[in-house]
């Protein structure tokens, strides 16, 4: 098989993988909090073990080294407010709610970056307007939490994602994603005694550990070995396929058309519609290596 055509292939591999975060999310029964603080050990723990990752955090300055620090904390929030979204409404909501991610994005990147708005992202804003309208207009109310809380978890998505890019050609993406989780995980640790902390046994543990390794680490190792064939406009359009990955799964495995009306799958037209355009809008930014190992929207 020609390289291009096997990167093609595991990238939309890796894609469907990621979709299975959200199915995994609601299906495993532990609170948000223990679910994502699981993860990220889980995750970071298995990084630990590589020689790599320990040579490039030697050799990385002590002020990087709290920046991505600090980035941790907010890829921590993400993640929590990401399944949360989920425990609060379902997975087609949760989904739904992280595409909007790219969408902030073309909002915030250029505060972070300090550089002039673009008119043509900003349009991309306020195209999502009606879509994010028709979703919240086909879902019961007592799933209103989880829309609001996955918006926010795309906000933070954003953010770190813009701080990530300033910073892409610094570290190894590896060793970026290690000290990220690791010490989102630290980070979260810190509010257990306050909200407790359950410990996965049984069905739990081992979709936990699917999870971490089958839906984290491995689609992070195949995206890497992806990035050196694809262009930036080919993995960006193949990972905005993320959230319809996800919605078929939750249709096929948990039978979620059953709680959403009309309405709302129309307002997933209108958004991902919004997110699809994106690329065409930026077609010169480079992926960023480090979001394929810290968030759940990875276009």
């Amino acid at each position: 098989m020609q390289p291009l055509a096997k990167a093609r292939l595991q990238i939309h591999f890796c894609v469907l993988l990621w979709g299975f975060t959200a199915i995994l999310g609601k299906t495993i029964k532990l609170d948000a909090l223990s679910l994502v603080t699981w993860r990220m050990a889980l995750v970071t723990g298995a990084l630990l073990l590589v020689p790599r990752v320990w040579r490039s955090l030697r050799a990385m300055p002590l002020r990087l080294v709290g920046a991505y620090a600090g980035i941790g904390v907010l890829v921590a929030i993400h993640w929590l407010t990401f399944y949360a979204s989920i425990k609060l409404a379902n997975a087609s909501v949760g989904a739904t709610c992280i595409a909007l991610a790219p969408v902030f994005l073309s909002l915030v990147e250029p505060w972070v970056a300090q550089r002039p708005f673009n008119p043509r992202e900003l349009l991309l804003g306020v195209a999502v307007v009606p879509g994010v309208a028709l979703v919240a207009g086909g879902v019961p109310a007592h799933m209103y939490a989880g829309i609001a809380v996955g918006v926010v978890s795309a906000l933070f998505c954003a953010l770190f994602a813009s701080l990530n890019k300033r910073l892409v050609e610094h570290a190894d993406p590896l060793t970026v994603t290690c000290l990220e989780l690791g010490t989102g995980g630290v980070f979260l640790a810190l509010f257990m005694p306050f909200f407790g902390f359950q410990i996965p046994t049984g069905h739990d543990a081992l979709l936990l550990v699917l999870l971490a390794y089958g839906c984290t680490l491995l689609p992070f190792a195949l995206a890497l070995v992806s990035l050196r064939h694809l262009t930036a406009f080919g993995v960006q359009m193949v990972t905005n396929l993320e959230p319809v990955y996800a919605i078929v799964l939750a249709v096929l495995l948990l039978g979620e058309q059953r709680e959403l009306g009309v309405a709302f799958y129309a307002g997933v037209v209108v958004i991902l519609s919004a997110v699809f355009a994106h690329p065409y809008l930026s077609r010169n930014t480079k992926p960023v290596p480090e979001l394929i190992g810290t968030s759940e929207t990875h276009g």
